[in-house]
């Protein structure tokens, strides 16, 4: 049964659950420099370990995508082409415009915009497949015009390979695990090295990206999934509904109901258990209601969103849009009751690759701009650089760069 706690307990309640990355740390450190040092014989034998290869080499030919995606039913094919679609329309909103304007007589600003030249998706594979998070992960780097785009799946799954197929990635390897993001970071004869690595995985994957963070470009170390809602007269059905659809992600996965009802929250209780019984992810989804999850119930929705922001939670459930401007942090936000975390998860278009952890205090989820450069830009005639000149060379000089000072004077005491 899930808690149903008073105020008293928030602190405990919100105290951030601390995945063990220091203890995986210890564990991928040696895989990150045999792949560094010995580069595809390393990657061969771990992926012949951890993820079943039984061929040459971690490349998958062109052959297995073209008949896995042959495999693929049209429901699946319609499901994609429907979540393709919102997701790379949501990701041409994000794109940031190029630009050089006039802001003062003479002194043009801007910026122009660059993709990055390689990056690696990691598409995790484990108690679930998730071609949803190739999509996530792929169509905005598409978006952004990356040249080169590499996938890497532990396991060779029919959906994953032709998802791939679908969106035209060609660059496909069966590796998991810390070998998988060292083979990006350093690069090997076989894997290109990546300017960035993105997409989820399990906490050695968390460990080898936040060891190599200073190696290669990361989106950022996930921990465990997580949910919090905020409601005081929803669907009970509803909100227990959502709260177990976070919850049979992993057992260490939490869900959190902020509630001012106590009626609301019993209910809310009553309905987890009930829908639980015929579950079919039961086994992972009550651990994790056991272990991480709770109602909480509290004096106001306004005190809601104060938690709430001291949370700073993968997915935020909002009842209704008089709440939004007093959210701070969060790494996507659901407005209103068919809002579901699940249409985010799949094809309402916002990307699923979100912080976790408390992250979102510092950012949002996956976005084009993590596949961009952006680059200042700016031309001063010699009008402009004149009317700057004194502030320039004062600050030059204070600063003791005399060669600064006398780069500008050269040019406006011709």
């Amino acid at each position: 049964m899930i808690r149903i706690l008073s105020p008293t307990a928030m602190p405990r309640l919100l105290a951030r659950r601390k995945a063990r990355l220091a203890e995986a740390e210890e564990v991928v450190r040696p895989i990150l420099k045999a792949v560094r040092l010995r580069g595809d014989r390393a990657l061969l034998e771990y992926a012949r370990q951890f993820d079943a290869l039984d061929r040459k080499t971690v490349v998958v030919p062109a052959a297995d995508l073209q008949r896995a995606c042959a495999g693929l039913s049209p429901e699946f094919r319609d499901a994609v082409e429907t979540a393709a679609a919102n997701i790379r329309a949501f990701a041409r909103m994000q794109l940031p415009a190029e630009t050089l304007r006039e802001v003062s007589p003479g002194l043009q600003l801007g910026q122009v915009v660059r993709p990055l030249d390689t990056v690696a998706a990691y598409i995790p594979a484990g108690r679930y497949p998730l071609p949803s998070t190739l999509m996530m992960t792929v169509i905005p780097a598409q978006v952004a015009g990356v040249p080169n785009i590499c996938v890497a799946c532990p396991r060779r799954v029919p959906e994953v390979l032709g998802t791939a197929r679908l969106l035209g990635v060609e660059r496909v390897f069966q590796m998991g695990g810390a070998q998988a993001i060292a083979a990006f970071a350093y690069g090997t004869r076989t894997v290109p090295r990546a300017d960035r690595i993105v997409g989820p995985g399990s906490i050695y994957v968390a460990a080898a990206k936040k060891l190599l963070a200073g190696d290669v470009g990361i989106d950022f170390v996930a921990g465990p999934t997580e949910i919090l809602i905020i409601s005081a007269d929803g669907n009970p059905r509803h909100l227990a509904a959502d709260m177990l659809a976070q919850a049979e992600h992993d057992v260490d996965a939490a869900a959190i109901l902020l509630t001012t009802s106590k009626r609301l929250a019993n209910a809310v209780a009553k309905q987890i258990e009930r829908q639980l019984l015929d579950l079919p992810t039961a086994a992972v989804a009550r651990k994790a209601i056991q272990r991480n999850s709770a109602i909480m119930l509290v004096r106001s929705l306004e005190e809601a969103v104060e938690l709430s922001n001291r949370f700073a939670p993968e997915h935020l459930s909002l009842p209704d849009d008089r709440l939004l401007a007093r959210v701070q942090h969060a790494g996507s936000i659901f407005i209103g009751p068919f809002s579901t975390e699940a249409a985010g998860d799949y094809a309402s278009g916002p990307n699923h690759v979100l912080p976790t952890s408390g992250v979102a205090r510092l950012r949002g989820g996956l976005s084009v701009a993590d596949y961009l450069k952006v680059i200042s830009a700016q031309r001063l005639s010699r009008e402009a650089l004149a009317a700057l000149a004194p502030a320039i060379t004062t600050l030059a000089r204070a600063e003791g760069l005399e060669a600064h000072a006398r780069s500008v004077e050269v040019r406006v005491n011709e």
